[in-house]
């Protein structure tokens, strides 16, 4: 059943009007690779702005010099706290806006449509029903982070496993497919919609799954091809998975490499690049020996086949939890006076990497993190730790082996980062790129994972992690040209929100309910305001009728970010925020 929630006299309106606004709304393929030109400068139509996943709007209104005088505009409650009494999950998305209308998703990842053209008030038109059940002890972390819009269809992909297409206009269902087939797969990323083809990223490797990267065809769902991040024995890849040395000739089957941040896109050459996460279990690597391709790594792949044209693993072997899902950052660069196609990357791991996105050749690395102490440096020619080891099955980093009977070891940055999954953002105007993230150091401990201990779709770590001492955050703001840092700024939580940037402000929000606005340049706090829920969404910004405003979603559980007891008692609701300049 759907449910649809009219404003006042929409009944009113005629089947004729109705389709034109259809026909004047369809968001085009064209339209989306225009999505960072002029002509659409006002909308919001993908998850990061522009298929370059910078995160830049142009639009100027709101800037340094009058940014102290904004305001709360409105706010939109929304639902998603279903059932009764559970505080279901978090809301990580980025508002998507067109021409007036904004559509977000709850944590279950049901979509609503809001008319937010009065710039006074959002109205809710409709909430898709995708018949998903709510079922609070399954398990999953419930987090949803965005929709994608296609055509005359808002898609949204959903944590057990379907990809569900509502109509822009009524709410209605159009097509609903099971994309995911395996115990403990799904979604939790925003799609990518791309020509005439959806983007999906399974999101759940540490639940003991395989990842991969599949594409739909727009119009009907039905899956086209897919890359499996994990390969199985005979592909390549699959001999970094030394799984005969382990007893578990299967160890792979359960490898990890999810995707759960939406990828980025070049139309020039038809690739998308997406990060794939940690291999499992993240703290055992006795269990799976080997590089563990391909993850930890960034993935380039062709959208018309599915076949990988290039990938780039961080840290080989990954013991500390350094998966690389973040945002990857396009741009054209030039570097010692040669012009080139690049991608750059804050990774988890406390380096901030430049990559060349034709091959995927190492350019050069820095180190953005106040501590970092995993590795000695990275090799100026392969990109490769110092440490890093090919001829060895399992590596030892600068702070040692983790193994089964070792110890504890304890990892600069932490386990969670630097920058974790949450959006960085790049400034084309004055080459900087932003990311916010969180400063401190973890204790890991290895321990013995059977393999019968580990069936698919149940969350398994092989070990033990803590924070040590008191995790804070930053944003920090790193040339790309010369990939030397030019500022930071500290912040007394972990930020959980991602990046905004404008041309000369950046924005963010914070767990303790502060979104904020900083100097582009300095990372001064330029302006700031607190409304109570947590933040672990990034801002974004649209007009309508030349009017602009920033928008942020608001509320996720378990707010006591890094251990801090301040926040331990925030309450869940699930918002979204709207502000803008009198």
């Amino acid at each position: 059943m759907i449910m649809k929630y009219y404003i006042a006299g929409l009944a009113a309106i005629t089947a004729a009007s109705l389709a034109c606004a259809s026909f004047a709304n369809e968001v085009t393929a064209d339209r989306l690779v225009a999505a960072g030109t002029e002509a659409e400068s006002e909308n919001w139509l993908m998850v990061h702005k522009t298929y370059d996943s910078n995160r830049y709007s142009a639009l100027n209104q709101i800037n340094s010099g009058n940014v102290s005088d904004m305001r709360l505009a409105f706010a939109v409650p929304l639902g998603g706290l279903e059932p009764s009494g559970f505080g279901a999950g978090y809301m990580e998305g980025t508002p998507l806006v067109d021409n007036g209308f904004m559509y977000v998703s709850d944590p279950w990842g049901t979509p609503y449509k809001i008319d937010v053209s009065s710039g006074k008030h959002g109205r809710i038109l409709w909430v898709c029903d995708t018949d998903i059940e709510k079922d609070a002890t399954a398990g999953v972390l419930l987090a949803h982070r965005g929709l994608a819009l296609s055509g005359n269809n808002v898609i949204t992909a959903l944590n057990d496993g379907r990809v569900v297409a509502c109509d822009i206009e009524t709410g209605d269902v159009v097509w609903d497919q099971a994309i995911a087939t395996e115990p403990g797969e799904g979604f939790t990323s925003a799609p990518l919609a791309v020509g005439d083809k959806i983007l999906v990223g399974q999101s759940y490797g540490d639940w003991a799954t395989r990842g991969w990267l599949a594409a739909l065809d727009a119009d009907s769902g039905e899956e086209l091809w897919r890359f499996y991040t994990v390969p199985e024995p005979g592909q390549s890849g699959s001999e970094t998975w030394l799984c005969e040395e382990t007893g578990n000739p299967d160890c792979w089957k359960t490898g990890g490499g999810a995707l759960w941040v939406t990828g980025s896109y070049d139309p020039d050459t038809n690739t998308t690049f997406w990060g794939t996460g940690n291999p499992t279990p993240m703290f055992d690597p006795e269990f799976r020996p080997g590089d563990n391709l391909y993850t930890n790594s960034t993935i380039a792949v062709d959208v018309e086949s599915g076949e990988l044209k290039w990938h780039f693993q961080y840290t080989p072997g990954d013991y500390m939890d350094y998966d690389e899902v973040g945002s990857h950052l396009l741009m054209d660069v030039s570097f010692n006076g040669e012009n080139r196609k690049v991608l750059s990357h804050f990774g988890r791991n406390g380096l901030f990497y430049s990559l060349d996105r034709s091959n995927g050749s190492y350019i050069q690395s820095a180190q953005y993190v106040n501590e970092l102490n995993w590795t000695e440096g990275i090799d100026p020619k392969t990109g490769m730790p110092l440490e890093y080891d090919p001829s060895q099955s399992l590596q030892s980093y600068a702070v040692g082996a983790l193994k089964r009977d070792g110890g504890k070891i304890e990892n600069c940055p932490h386990m969670g980062g630097g920058v974790n999954f949450y959006p960085t953002a790049f400034n084309p105007v004055n080459g900087i790129a932003y990311g916010a993230g969180q400063e401190g150091c973890s204790e890991i401990e290895a321990k013995e994972t059977a393999p019968e201990d580990i069936p698919a779709g149940v969350v398994i770590l092989g070990g033990t992690f803590a924070s040590v001492g008191e995790v804070s955050g930053s944003i920090s703001a790193i040339d790309v040209a010369s990939g030397k840092p030019t500022g930071k700024h500290a912040t007394p939580f972990p930020n959980n929100s991602g990046m905004l940037v404008t041309p000369d402000l950046v924005w963010t929000g914070h767990l303790d309910g502060t979104i904020s606005a900083h100097d582009a340049t300095t990372l001064e706090t330029a302006w700031s305001m607190n409304v109570g829920t947590a933040f672990r969404a990034p801002p974004m910004t649209y007009a309508v009728n030349g009017k602009q405003f920033i928008a942020i979603e608001g509320g996720h559980i378990g707010s006591n970010g890094g251990g801090r007891v301040e926040l331990a008692n925030m309450q869940q609701s699930n918002m979204i925020w709207v502000f803008a300049v009198d």
